[in-house]
């Protein structure tokens, strides 16, 4: 009878050992479901804002396109108020500024971006204009942000415009 008792005795014991085990490979197995839920989520918001400052940065060269176009269309010179520099573009206003620095405001009531109304964003838009030959201009737009981590980010697009008259 007493080896029957040893048996029993040291039967429970591996029980609480395997019990413990299981508990930690699942206390581990959740750990790393949660840790890949939270990296999915901060790179869904790393996403998303660069899709926005993508727009962001389309709009910016379509704004000075805007601009290029009108001339045409009143017959005046092609480049005329388009001046090699840096710039501030608006959706709203349409002409370029002297940059200040400022970040976008979102307006979520319109979904537009601008420097007037709305909430405060981290996006910065810069356009810059160059001239690299008489009939020909060179637009930069970079739109520039940071994540609530400290990460910064920018885009930059280019494109080009010629006098094709």
């Amino acid at each position: 009878m007493r080896t029957h008792l040893k048996n029993s005795s040291s039967e429970s014991g591996q029980l609480m050992v395997e019990s413990i085990i299981a508990i930690s490979v699942l206390i581990i197995g959740l750990l790393g479901i949660f840790t890949l839920l939270s990296r999915s989520l901060s790179l869904n918001r790393v996403i998303a804002d660069q899709s926005a400052a993508t727009h962001l940065a389309a709009e910016g060269i379509e704004l000075v396109k805007n601009l290029i176009d009108a001339n045409a269309i009143q017959r005046r010179p092609w480049n005329l108020g388009v001046n090699p520099g840096d710039y501030e573009v608006d959706f709203n206003d349409g002409a370029l500024a002297v940059p200040q620095n400022r970040k976008l405001d979102f307006d979520s009531g319109s979904g537009q971006y601008s420097y007037d109304s709305g909430s405060p964003t981290t996006f910065q838009r810069l356009i810059v204009i160059s001239q690299p030959s008489p009939d020909e201009l060179k637009v930069n737009s970079l739109v520039k942000w940071t994540t609530r981590g400290g990460g910064q980010f920018e885009v930059n697009l280019e494109d080009h415009f010629f006098n094709w008259r």
